[in-house]
């Protein structure tokens, strides 16, 4: 089930799936540490004597944000309940603090007594082993720990009227236990104070509101590594109040998206909404420690027995790009130094990373044919390359790219330039974008392109010439043999990928896969291009999806969560990152206004395709729109952000030079500029 409400802080993130249930819990890191394991924690409501779950088929639910905030709006309503809700949820941006404010209107000519309950299904370090539920009678308070994991659970109705009404702790997943959740089901929890092991807990928090009247009450978890640390949260939400915290997280957020001017009134409504909302679910899936996390829907584990919660170099470089493109400096710039920590000292980066820095799983081998090979996905280290660069460009901060010059960008300019074949000038074989094949991929030379060009920017701007010189051959040797090799006459395309055979053959991969875009997304060749040109209108007509649905599939025949066999018709599932490459490829050749109305209506594809609260998936359902795999996916957001941005920056260029037909974008004039000024540094 999709994610479809992440609120996070850096260190605290909560997800809640399509029917309210609070799903994950991750801390102390985006991506690392879901106490939840994906269980749902349990929302119910007894009024009067009736009480409903919020898993009940029968409530009516309106999922979504507060406008250009962090904030929720979930509306509420259940037709055997005199009432409606409206509830908001909140990571506070600087404590590790989760707080919900319900607010209840009554819709009966007769008082209600209303009881909130609160279910929690800890797994305390991923795991149910010796965990402690315990209710604390001075704080009236519950807390959760293990080790250097403590939660504390509180409830408020005002200055004078805080703490927990009802508490239940008590065993699960053991002995045909259920859990504490079912205590609640009558009104009455059994106050069984402290439980150990496998252990859940459920909390009551009371209301009563006269006829037609109105009341709200407020929960929330604190979490910490200490019993000092979550009790100290809590007393500054009792002092003043959690309304306050609310409050400031909701204008957190509204100044965070606003930083910088985006003239969105050159899109339609949508299309900015959903620019914004990117924006900001970017940030949910973002560590305070720089690692950009690919997904956090637990779900997913049903599927492979792993999650995406893993920094993958290549998808943060992209994001990081995206929000570099959007003047976000300090998570771009964050996830660069993140990345310095892990090149390896030959130079490259491995497959993927947690989010502390640490090594992840991987299904890469380090031998195959009777020989050692290396288990990377070259395109990683050329993308990360690219992107600081492109961060230099954007926020010339010298002192913060100097640490990088040695220890990442000559170490990683340098492998680049020395993994390859001596005979093509092609990079080695490695494991593709899509982690399914290994050989030379059409993607991968072109982010190999891309990184040794930006490793020579560097040089040039350091004033070392002969490495600049050095980095520019390499360059030039992998787009000489691009030409050559992964170009087709008799396709008249840029293939997907070769193999070199030692009798000096090539092995050709004819299937038509989107990730070609790569040759021109990364700069190696333009979008203008008769080869991309031709490349790029074969992509369009063999993988667009023919359903009602429509957007662009990865490849032909794409197996992963494939719904439909009907290639003809569904190549494969319409994926979001594909379909707006195809936007990019038309912003990128537009010479008029006109020329730009494919790529909005792409943009506005991408928007139908977000679940009400904005949330995007991996892929969708080619009959149905549905999310299929994980949702939200960050790479997803990051190509509405890197998409919208220069739809907007050729808006703006036509509007300056209306029909002038100049290729070049506000953006990359700027690149030419900066360029100019480095040679004359080097020169001097």
């Amino acid at each position: 089930m999709a994610r479809d409400l992440p609120i996070a802080n850096g260190s605290l993130l909560i997800n809640f799936d399509g029917r309210y249930q609070l799903r994950d819990i991750y801390f102390p890191h985006i991506g690392k540490e879901n106490h939840s394991l994906g269980h749902p924690f349990r929302f119910g409501i007894w009024v009067n004597g009736t009480f409903r779950w919020i898993d009940d088929d029968r409530w009516e639910r309106e999922l979504g944000y507060e406008h250009d905030t962090l904030v929720t709006r979930v509306v509420l309503h259940h037709p055997d309940l005199p009432l409606a809700m409206v509830c908001n949820d909140a990571v506070d941006f600087h404590e590790n603090l989760y707080i919900r404010r319900v607010s209840i209107t009554s819709e009966s000519g007769s008082p209600l007594d209303i009881r909130l309950f609160f279910h929690h299904d800890f797994h305390v370090y991923e795991n149910d082993v010796g965990d402690t539920a315990y209710y604390e009678p001075q704080r009236k308070v519950l807390f959760h720990y293990k080790d250097l994991r403590w939660f504390l659970i509180n409830g408020y109705r005002g200055p004078d009227d805080h703490g927990i009404d009802q508490f239940a702790t008590g065993q699960k997943e053991i002995n045909g236990l259920q859990g504490t959740w079912r205590d609640a089901e009558d009104g009455l929890l059994s106050g069984n104070p402290i439980a150990q092991g496998s252990v859940d807990s459920t909390i009551g928090l009371h209301l009563k509101i006269e006829s037609e009247g109105f009341g709200e009450i407020f929960y929330w978890i604190a979490a910490g590594e200490r019993f000092d640390d979550v009790t100290a949260i809590n007393r500054r939400v009792v002092e003043r109040g959690p309304a306050m915290f609310l409050n400031r997280t909701n204008h957190y957020w509204r100044l965070w998206v606003r930083k910088e001017a985006n003239n969105l009134d050159e899109i339609p409504t949508e299309v900015g909404q959903l620019f914004s909302r990117s924006l900001l679910i970017l940030r949910t899936q973002i560590d305070n420690d720089g690692g950009i996390l690919a997904a956090n829907d637990f779900d997913v584990t049903q599927f492979n027995r792993d999650t995406y919660s893993y920094v993958w170099p290549r998808d943060g470089a992209l994001v990081a790009n995206a929000l570099i493109q959007a003047g976000y400096s300090a998570p771009s710039g964050a996830f660069l130094t993140f990345c310095l920590k892990l090149l390896t000292k030959e130079g490259y980066f491995l497959h993927k990373y947690n989010p502390d820095g640490s090594l992840a799983s991987s299904w890469h081998p380090w031998y195959a044919n009777n020989e050692r090979v290396l288990p990377i996905q070259e395109d990683e280290t050329g993308l990360v390359l690219w992107a600081l660069w492109n961060y230099f460009e954007h926020f010339p901060e010298v002192e913060f790219i100097k640490p990088f010059y040695r220890d990442l960008i000559v170490r990683a300019g340098g492998f680049m330039a020395s993994y390859r074949d001596q005979k093509t000038g092609l990079p080695l074989p490695s494991w593709d974008l899509w982690e399914e094949r290994r050989g030379i991929l059409s993607w991968t030379v072109a982010a190999v392109h891309a990184g040794l060009m930006a490793a020579a920017r560097f040089a040039n701007a350091f004033g070392e010439l002969d490495a600049r010189d050095a980095f520019e051959q390499a360059a030039s040797e992998v787009k000489a043999g691009t030409d050559t090799h992964l170009w087709r006459d008799e396709a008249g395309r840029f293939v997907r990928m070769i193999n070199l055979k030692d009798d000096g053959s090539v092995e050709v991969d004819w299937t038509v896969d989107s990730s070609v875009a790569g040759l021109f997304l990364f700069g190696m060749y333009s979008a203008d291009d008769p080869r991309i040109i031709k490349t790029m209108e074969s992509v369009r007509d063999r993988l667009w999806v023919k359903t009602e649905v429509g957007g662009l599939a990865r490849y032909e025949n794409d197996y992963y969560h494939q719904v439909s066999h009907d290639l003809q018709q569904c190549p494969g599932n319409p994926w979001i990152i594909c379909t707006l490459w195809l936007a990019r490829w038309t912003i990128a050749r537009a010479r008029s206004q006109e020329d730009l109305q494919p790529a909005l209506d792409l943009l506005k594809w991408a928007a139908r395709r977000a679940l009400p609260s904005g949330v995007l998936a991996e892929q969708v359902d080619p009959y149905t729109g549905a999310p299929l795999s994980v949702s939200p996916l960050t790479w997803s957001h990051g190509e509405v952000v890197q998409t919208v941005v220069e739809y907007l920056d050729k808006v703006s260029h036509l509007n300056l030079c209306p029909g002038c037909g100049h290729p070049l974008f506000l953006r990359e004039r700027r690149r030419i500029r900066a360029l100019r000024l480095m040679d004359q540094a080097a020169r001097t």
